[in-house]
């Protein structure tokens, strides 16, 4: 048996030891990873700090795009697919979309928590402490619950990592060249088209267990449609936004903080229930999530800001 299956196991062996009693609380680490620290890019690009917000939010996209393409490039079966004697923990399994490697919770745990630590360190010790607790709580969580092997969370982290500081270097290296810029975007439109023909027309594995396709490649695009469309939203809009908007913060607004808090609302209910609901009837799951998440980004980056000027 695999040394990395050995360590799941040893570890299933500690939940049941246990009753499960750390379950619900690692369950809960890892949402929050996916579910609520995705809203910190809009919060601090449209309240906070208009040049950190716009490397978050390039760190969110693009740390996406690259998890969904490394996902889709490998296409490492589930620990529960390799072996059947892991079983993941609780309702875990459900929000574990895609094929296993590498881990998009502990990529949006680096993004988040990573981002913030190095963001606050010479500001707030404290809260640059409390986040890298929390980055490596979310990266143990996800072999806690069964649901990714330890290469899994270290590549997360270190592919992450690396764009992140790739990603801070060019935006420092690009600050005040327009052009650059524009450029820039336009090598951004022509990745996503690359990673969209990529994905359709790479071969993947058709492994087969009494007549049931094991694990439907369609079915694994998703996330990466997903983001690829929100990327592609992102770099559109970050150039409509530096040509036409001209987004700055209001600091002075009184308003600042319940407009911020009604467009978290916005963003969290279109992207969790109602983007993808409206669009998959018509265009397909995979299209779907491509035009609702694309929205998102012009919505956050582009309208909003738009709306926050008008009522600040």
């Amino acid at each position: 048996m695999q040394i990395d299956i050995q360590y799941l196991l040893l570890l299933q062996d500690l939940r049941n030891a246990t009753g499960g009693i750390f379950d619900e609380f690692f369950n809960a680490i890892s949402k929050i990873a996916v579910d609520i620290m995705p809203m910190l890019p809009f919060v601090v690009y449209w309240c906070v700090n208009k040049k950190w917000g716009y490397r978050f939010l390039a760190w969110y996209n693009g740390g996406e795009l690259l998890n969904g393409v490394i996902k889709l490039t490998a296409c490492a079966y589930r620990p529960w697919i390799r072996s059947d004697l892991i079983e993941p923990a609780g309702d875990s399994k459900v929000a574990a979309t895609g094929y296993s490697f590498p881990s998009g919770h502990t990529t949006n745990a680096t993004i988040h928590y990573g981002g913030a630590a190095v963001w606050q360190w010479n500001k707030r010790r404290w809260v640059s402490v409390i986040c890298i607790v929390m980055l490596v709580l979310t990266g143990f969580s996800r072999n806690f619950l069964g649901v990714h092997t330890p290469q899994d969370v270290l590549v997360g982290f270190g592919a992450t990592a690396i764009l992140m500081y790739i990603i801070a270097k060019v935006q420092d290296k690009l600050e005040g060249n327009e052009k650059a810029k524009d450029m820039l975007t336009i090598a951004g439109i022509l990745l996503v088209i690359a990673v969209i023909i990529y994905i359709q027309v790479k071969p993947y594995p058709m492994d087969y267990v009494d007549g049931v396709l094991l694990v439907d490649p369609v079915k694994m695009m998703k996330d990466t449609f997903k983001s690829a469309g929100m990327f592609l939203g992102f770099v559109i809009g970050s150039y409509i936004e530096r040509h036409y908007v001209k987004y700055e913060i209001p600091e002075a607004s009184k308003n600042l903080p319940m407009l911020g808090f009604i467009g978290i609302v916005i963003v969290l209910s279109w992207k969790e229930f109602m983007g993808a609901a409206i669009f998959a009837i018509m265009l397909g799951d995979n299209w779907g999530n491509f035009v609702a998440r694309f929205l998102l980004s012009i919505f956050a980056v582009v309208i909003y800001p738009m709306l926050i000027k008008k009522w600040a």
